[in-house]
C-alpha cells in the first residue's frame, strides 16, 4: 500500500489514470478527508494543507476531531493461538505486547 502519515493521520494514495493524478485519501477515521496531487511534492502538500483545515474546521467547530488510533489494539484468538504466542514471547525473552507488536510491524513493513 502506498501511504502518507501527517500528525498521526494516514492516508492511502493511488494514482488516477484518467485525470493523471495522484489521489489520496485519510484512512482510520470517520470523517472524509481527501486531497491530490501532479506531483509527489504537490501530493505532500495538499496532505498536509487538508489535515491542518480538518483540525482547523474541528476547532472552529468546537468538535473533537476523529483520532486516527489509540495505540490499543483487543484481539480475540482462540485459547490454542494464544497459549502459542504466550511461549513464542517467552522463549524469546519478551513481553506478549512486546513479541506482538514485534510481529505486527514486521507484518505491516512487509506490505508496504
Amino acid at each position: 500500500m502506498n501511504s502518507m502519515n501527517y500528525k498521526g493521520y494516514f492516508a492511502k494514495v493511488a494514482f488516477d489514470p484518467e485525470d493523471r493524478i495522484f489521489v489520496g485519501h485519510v484512512i482510520g477515521i470517520r470523517d472524509v478527508i481527501g486531497f491530490h496531487g501532479e506531483s509527489v511534492i504537490e501530493l505532500e502538500n495538499a496532505f498536509r494543507e487538508a489535515v491542518d483545515n480538518y483540525l482547523e474546521a474541528c476547532k472552529k467547530l468546537k468538535q473533537k476531531p476523529n483520532k486516527p488510533y489509540s495505540g490499543n489494539l483487543m484481539l480475540r484468538i482462540p485459547v490454542d493461538v494464544h497459549a502459542a504466542v504466550a511461549s513464542a514471547a517467552e522463549a524469546s525473552g519478551k513481553s506478549i505486547n512486546q513479541w506482538a507488536k514485534g510481529v505486527l510491524e514486521t507484518a505491516s513493513n512487509s506490505q508496504s
